[in-house]
């Protein structure tokens, strides 16, 4: 078959990396206490090789049918394509679950066969952290695969692959991530390192796989690929660096085991870097041209995949061997055991200008979208096309914004205070939306995007797809995106997410994610010019308006007048020496909420307001052109009509 032969070649690769890393580093060396036996110790990080090459190959082949190769009336490339994915993500689950047997082993100490082990695995697989989030990873792959072997569609075949892609990056979870001492900055760096891995890999064993079926099809697509894997590479080598720096704490530590390790990976990613160049300098234009040089293709293609096959193995025994830096700090606090950061002290007043702990995520989130959006104004003038610089401004600030609220003091002190978190929340929430909806987003990617001709969906199709789909649609429903902004506030606070949110780097992420999305819906729809779903009346959409923030300021006004304590269990475990009162804070919070939001809606309301008197003008400006066509001609039929009922009226008064 086309793809077992590639495949192989990576898994064989993996598996001796693998084993030769154990050995190494003693990763799998039996354990004094609690040993599950050689089965489980050498046969965890081979299942683990299997499982995340097949989660790779799933994510690139759904995302090659979907996104990269393009289709004609006479092939069946996209659904065979995503067939082969059903077949990976089989694999991927089959691993999968033998990798949580495994894992439960390993933490329990208890071999396989040993008594009572059966009972005890299903007592508490889903109560340990780490088994649960690979049965999770294991049952979407089961999804996955099961959706890949009836789907026809590229909309369901896209969605299948960021399915794919999210069950490989909860992985991130689990390892020395889920217990360093710089917790959430590991679990940021292995997720963004997972996703562009599989992405990269999977993409290149998909293509390989695929190679036969393209035909004359396979430049352009390895074309496309090529682009996917240098922003893949560039993910992969950051987070890498990140990571690499966290578990090591200095360049000493290079001369460890686990350091050789990663001088092993990370000359496997440089040599990767360069297979990639020569990818996209020479074989892809070659390939454009002469569609019978797929042979060099392949040939750097196995290459690169048994590098990567190596790369994976490396990353495998990385996961199971001790670093350099212990996972646990020397010392220990409450503040820290709750939240994973030490206690920031009191808030003085110059600590909301100077007060920064960079979360690479969310900085480098904003960079990134600020990059782009500069990259897209770039392309437009460069042919000729002019754009507003107030929306650059606008879209600059927005992101600036965001970056301090995560970062700054709001993000420092609203893990532990809850006023201060409140401050946070609203500037996510409120000020960062009123700042990026009016820079046109969507409308200047459309613009600056090229549009493919194949039929086939870039970023620019993608897009489209979304702004005018049914799911946008009800969502972007004025009633709807009020009932997420405000429903889902009460719902979050006076519920446990708030308390898993203050608690759980996962939850953090949700909680950040779900203000900025509902925030920027509900902006948009009131004052959004980016193509979108039809609009509705400036009046109606004020009365929206002024209904939910009212709705939100009874929020603030029930938290200030508040005699329970919401999330009681974390704010009074904390035993803050310069906090002792949190309901009190609390109140403060509510006292926030209640305000903060006034100067938004009033800008919000004037922005409905101004759109509503330029909807009028150019109305008005459309009818005088119009009259000016016709002479008047709607004017005068206006007043036959009058003069044919006065007289029918004076008819009807002489009768």
């Amino acid at each position: 078959m086309d793809w077992a032969r590639p495949a192989a070649l990576a898994v064989m690769a993996g598996l001796t990396m693998a084993v030769a890393g154990s050995l190494v580093t003693g990763a799998s060396a039996p354990l004094a206490v609690g040993d599950p036996g050689p089965v489980v110790r050498w046969g965890l990080p081979l299942v683990q090789v299997v499982r995340d090459l097949a989660a790779a190959a799933t994510v690139g082949l759904l995302g090659l049918a979907a996104f990269l190769v393009p289709e004609t009336t006479r092939t069946t490339r996209r659904v065979d394509a995503t067939r082969l994915a059903s077949l990976a993500g089989a694999v991927w689950a089959a691993a999968g679950f033998v990798g949580v047997l495994f894992e439960f082993a390993a933490l329990a100490g208890t071999p396989l066969s040993g008594p009572g082990f059966g009972s005890q695995f299903v007592n508490f697989v889903f109560e340990i952290e780490a088994t649960r989030v690979l049965a999770i990873s294991a049952l979407v792959a089961v999804l996955v695969s099961l959706g890949a072997a009836v789907a026809t569609s590229r909309a369901f075949m896209g969605w299948l692959a960021v399915a794919a892609l999210a069950g490989t990056v909860i992985l991130s979870l689990t390892g020395h991530a889920a217990g360093s001492a710089s917790h959430e900055e590991a679990v940021n760096a292995v997720a963004v390192h997972l996703a562009g891995v599989v992405v990269w890999v999977g993409g290149l064993l998909a293509l390989v796989a695929m190679r036969p079926r393209l035909g004359s099809d396979l430049g352009a697509t390895v074309a496309r690929y090529s682009t996917v894997a240098g922003w893949g590479f560039v993910l992969v080598a950051l987070s890498g660096l990140e990571s690499a720096w966290i578990r090591l704490g200095s360049l000493g530590a290079l001369g460890t085991s686990y350091g050789a390790i990663v001088v092993v990976k990370a000359t496997a990613l440089l040599l990767l870097g360069l297979a990639g160049w020569r990818h996209r300098r020479l074989i892809a234009r070659r390939l454009t041209q002469r569609a019978s040089d797929s042979a060099a293709f392949l040939r750097l293609a196995l290459g690169e995949l048994l590098v990567m096959g190596l790369a994976v193995g490396a990353a495998v025994t990385l996961s199971r061997s001790a670093p350099p830096v212990p996972d646990r700090p020397a010392s220990t606090g409450r503040v820290l055991e709750l939240t994973g950061y030490p206690d920031p002290g009191p808030l003085r007043g110059l600590d909301w200008l100077i007060a920064w702990r960079t979360d690479w995520l969310f900085l480098g989130l904003a960079l990134l979208m600020i990059g782009l959006y500069a990259a897209g104004v770039r392309r437009l003038r460069r042919r000729g096309d002019r754009w507003p610089l107030g929306r650059t401004v606008l879209w600059v600030a927005g992101w600036a914004v965001f970056a301090y609220a995560t970062c700054g003091a709001p993000g420092i002190w609203g893990r532990v205070l809850f006023s201060t978190h409140m401050v946070m929340h609203m500037a996510i929430a409120m000020l960062v939306p009123l700042l990026l909806v009016p820079a046109a987003p969507v409308t200047l990617a459309l613009r600056a995007l090229p549009a493919r001709q194949d039929k086939t969906w870039g970023p620019r199709e993608v897009i489209l797809q979304v702004v005018h789909s049914r799911v946008v649609a009800v969502l972007s429903h004025p009633v709807v995106a009020a009932a997420l902004f405000f429903v889902s506030l009460a719902v979050f606070y006076y519920s446990p997410t708030f308390e898993l949110a203050l608690t759980t780097h996962t939850g953090h992420l949700l909680m950040v994610a779900h203000f900025f999305l509902t925030g920027y819906l509900f902006t948009w729809v009131l004052v959004g010019t980016d193509p979108g779903p039809k609009r509705w009346p400036p009046l109606m959409l004020l009365v929206v308006l002024f209904a939910t923030i009212s709705f939100h300021a009874f929020f603030g006004v029930v938290l200030t007048g508040s005699r329970a304590l919401l999330a009681p269990d974390f704010f009074t475990a904390l035993h803050l020496p310069w906090m002792t009162d949190p309901l009190a804070d609390q109140r403060t919070a509510g006292e926030i909420a209640w305000g903060v939001g006034e100067a938004p809606t009033l800008v919000l309301a004037m922005m409905v307001a101004f759109a509503w008197v330029r909807s009028d003008r150019a109305e008005a400006v459309r009818r005088d052109r119009q009259a000016d066509r016709d002479g008047d001609a709607e004017l005068a039929a206006y007043n036959a009509y009058l003069a044919q009922r006065k007289a029918q009226l004076e008819k009807g008064e002489r009768r």
